[in-house]
């Protein structure tokens, strides 16, 4: 099947939130949640979707004729290419009740580490999503990194304790979950934490930590003396707070504090190669992708998968040799129109 077939295919069993649209730009789900919208008046995910897109590449084939190399070393494993599938949770409530998070899940890890990259697992108010999550993990070798909510520090223990069994190369907290509207009066309670709870998490964590959520220089800062390993840029979507600026706003300064300190992922609004090109040019790592594979799955199972994987490799491919870029090391800022 082709990416459009699958999309097609999609929109059969997907919803009644989600439209499977053509292009996945937030306008149709606006202020949808339950759903795949964004907070309040909607406009989060499509501005996260929208600068991407304002943000032009400078061509230069002036350069030696040689194949493009897009591996990338994330915490001793390497993957083919900078991309990593993001947390997403509740699928049942949000996208239809096609898949559990579970049948997600068993789907989406194997398939990503089949095709040369890993997933990112969600968390849920049912404990049964974690549990089901560090099975999957466990069963496919740790390639996964498990996302856990910003619950009481006891939750957090156990469930760290959980998901350290089927040794994960990292472990993550989306740590601006605090703000999710179906997580606001639950048992157990989620929350901010202060620099020094996350220096206990970290200690128990005893794997490489990405906090997830970050979208200020004092943020990662803050992160770094935390202890975290990794952060990812991200404003949930647009899912926790309305009229946040995008994460291709804040992106190059938070990479200029803290790059070369710790590894930084992006996420919110990414859809293709190019735009996996962009984040890396203004100072990203790699890069988190959450709704297109849901589509790709509901559409296609494992096979939406690696359809959706190839393309995002050569497009990625195609931008780096166009550009003058062989490896991703070569990925400059000076590559961006305008910087």
């Amino acid at each position: 099947m082709t990416y459009q077939e699958i999309q097609a295919k999609a929109r059969d069993c997907v919803g009644p939130y989600c439209k499977s649209c053509p292009v996945c730009n937030g306008l149709a789900c606006k202020n949808t949640i339950p759903g795949p919208g964004a907070k309040g008046i909607g406009t989060g995910f499509i501005r996260n979707y929208q600068k991407w897109q304002e943000l032009c590449v400078n061509m230069d084939t002036i350069c030696e004729n040689k194949p493009v190399d897009t591996s990338f070393d994330f915490f001793g494993r390497k993957v083919a290419l900078p991309v990593f599938a993001a947390p997403l949770g509740a699928l049942t409530l949000h996208y239809g009740d096609k898949y559990s998070d579970l049948a997600y899940n068993e789907i989406l890890v194997p398939a990503c580490a089949e095709n040369g990259i890993a997933a990112f697992t969600g968390d849920g108010t049912d404990p049964t999503v974690m549990q089901g999550a560090a099975q999957v993990l466990a069963k496919n070798g740790g390639c996964g990194v498990p996302t856990i909510k910003p619950w009481n520090m006891e939750t957090i223990k156990e469930k760290l304790d959980l998901v350290k069994a089927a040794d994960p190369f990292a472990i993550a907290m989306d740590i601006d979950g605090a703000g999710l509207p179906f997580l606001k009066n639950m048992t157990p309670p989620a929350g901010s934490k202060t620099v020094e709870e996350l220096q206990q998490i970290v200690a128990w964590a005893e794997k490489p930590f990405i906090l997830k959520g970050i979208m200020t220089v004092a943020g990662a800062q803050k992160a770094l003396e935390a202890g975290a390993k990794g952060i990812v840029v991200s404003n949930h979507g647009g899912r926790v707070l309305d009229q946040c600026p995008s994460t291709a706003e804040v992106l190059p300064a938070i990479a200029d504090a803290v790059g070369g300190k710790m590894t930084i992922l992006v996420d919110g609004g990414i859809r293709s190669g190019m735009d996996v090109f962009k984040a890396l040019a203004l100072g990203a790592d790699g890069v988190l992708i959450g709704r297109p594979f849901i589509n790709m799955i509901y559409g296609a199972g494992a096979e939406g998968v690696k359809v959706y994987v190839e393309k995002l490799k050569a497009e990625l491919e195609d931008t780096m040799a166009m550009c003058g870029a062989h490896s991703l090391a070569d990925i400059k800022r000076s590559m961006i129109y305008g910087y």
